[in-house]
């Protein structure tokens, strides 16, 4: 007998229980810390609910070693993440050292005002994500500046954390660069631009959703910047070069360097660009004693900078609160979530959990709009189980294509629904990858922005919408029906 011969499958209970205590030990977590969650007690929860699942899946027949090695592979697979987490901390910290931040924050005081400043953040943010196709690229660059922007005109961090995140993700979910957006094509089995071309009518419905709310969000009055700017102006040299860095990362992206290296490029670029505009800012911070030479201490600053991050001492509370932030150091604690995250979504996956509650909702979806909600509602218990975006495309799709196919349905049908709802729902779960990355780098809570990620929420129900409606649900072939009219059921469906 082997091994595989001895395991039991999880019934639906023991298949809950982890998932469950996932979910109660964050809400407790969020109880007694509030935002404060994600600096240490999420990560534990998450380690506390790994077990769970490993004890479970220990008692069904899974070796402690089998199970280990699906924590470990689960964990290494977010390594990617793991770097670019790393890359956006340098990066951070060398534009705040340069006065690439300030001088975004700069400009988008003179053009940008409180009425209609949300709304005007998702524009900008979908228009950059859709050319470059990375919600994570706009979020960590255009993203920080607006937030900057934002706690200068005193508006609600939430709300515009949750507008960057909304424009992003409307590229994230759109863009033919999106790897997102290629996973939920190749999943489905759609030609890209045919899946596109379904998507974008959901995202763009969520998106006008998402614009329309952020201008009733706006703050009706009068703003005067000009002491915010004489004060920006007094301690940085602010001019269009500091931009540089920025125009270089957007120039790779698009070009479709690995994100990755535009990032890290770009952080890179920003020190070197202090070292060039700002020599005795980088001297200052690294080196206020004089105690090496001047070039090694302007390398010292960099790398400082991109250790540890920037500290301003102009001597402007304000300025100075703005201008500190970033270094690789800063993002320490996001990247212990996301691995203790991906070793709970490795051992969910590998013990069958996610199969045995994705199992009885394909089964249970009879009609075409209840199918592809059935789709959505995996996706999402995908998201919160194994805290990645592209496995909470990835398995869903794999276990409902053959019921799509089954009842003639058009493979852009499963695509759009997996990537409509996985790609952006990613953004409003604190231990998913996405979440905590966006939370890390915008400086605001998974759970505070989450109301106001108005696009993450609108195109999972506007998917669900169409489903039910009928709209733009295509044929690949005839649809079985019963004596009811009612789609049958396939032979997998039943199993």
């Amino acid at each position: 007998m082997t091994d595989s011969d001895e395991r039991r499958a999880p019934s639906i209970l023991e298949a809950a229980i982890p998932v469950a205590s996932l979910i109660i030990l964050v809400g407790l977590s969020f109880y007694l810390f509030g935002d404060a969650g994600a600096g240490g007690p999420n990560q534990v929860a998450l380690i506390i609910a790994t077990m769970v699942a490993v004890l479970l899946a220990w008692r069904r027949g899974y070796t402690l070693h089998e199970l280990g090695e699906a924590a470990v592979a689960s964990v290494e697979s977010g390594l990617g993440a793991v770097f670019i987490l790393f890359a956006v901390g340098g990066l951070i910290g060398t534009w705040a050292m340069s006065g690439t931040l300030l001088a975004m924050v700069y400009y988008g005081l003179q053009i940008l005002n409180p009425n209609y400043f949300y709304v005007t953040a998702a524009a900008i943010c979908a228009v950059v994500s859709f050319g470059i196709g990375s919600s994570w690229t706009v979020a960590g660059t255009i993203g920080i500046g607006l937030m900057g922007i934002s706690a200068n005109m005193g508006l609600d961090p939430a709300i515009t954390a949750g507008a960057i995140i909304s424009g992003a993700y409307f590229g994230d979910t759109t863009s033919p660069l999106s790897d997102s957006a290629n996973l939920a094509a190749g999943v489905g089995g759609a030609n890209l631009y045919d899946h596109i071309r379904e998507v974008l009518p959901i995202s763009a419905g969520a998106l006008a959703i998402s614009l329309v709310i952020f201008w009733l969000l706006g703050s009706p009055g009068s703003f005067d910047a000009t002491d915010k700017m004489r004060a920006i102006g007094g301690s940085f040299h602010i001019s269009l070069v500091l931009f540089l860095p920025l125009v270089v990362v957007v120039v790779m992206a698009l070009l479709k360097i690995p994100p990755f290296t535009t990032i890290f490029t770009g952080a890179l670029l920003g020190g070197v660009l202090a070292a060039i505009v700002a020599p005795e800012r980088v001297l200052a911070f690294a080196d206020p004693a004089h105690g090496v030479p001047t070039w090694l201490g302007l390398v010292k600053g960099v790398w400082q900078a991109l250790a540890s991050g920037y500290v301003s001492t102009s001597g402007q509370p304000a300025l100075d609160q703005l201008a500190t932030r970033g270094g690789m150091s800063s993002m320490l604690t996001t990247i212990w979530l996301v691995i203790a995250a991906f070793a709970f979504g490795g051992v969910a996956e590998r013990s069958g959990v996610l199969e045995r509650l994705i199992s009885p909702i394909v089964a249970a979806a009879r009609t075409t709009g209840r199918l592809i909600a059935s789709v959505v509602a995996a996706v999402l218990g995908a998201g919160i189980a194994t805290a990645d975006q592209y496995l909470a495309i990835v398995l869903p799709g794999r276990m409902f294509k053959q019921s799509f196919t089954a009842r003639g349905m058009a493979p852009t049908v499963l695509s759009r629904s997996v990537g409509a709802s996985g790609t952006p729902t990613s953004a409003l779960i604190p231990w998913n990858s996405c979440g905590a990355y966006l939370a890390a780098t915008l400086g605001v809570a998974t759970l505070s922005y989450a109301p106001y990620a108005i696009f993450g929420i609108a195109s999972p129900l506007l998917t669900i919408a169409a489903g039910y409606l009928g709209f733009r649900v295509l044929r690949s072939g005839p649809a079985p029906t019963d004596e009811t009219g009612q789609l049958e059921s396939s032979a997998a469906d039943k199993s």
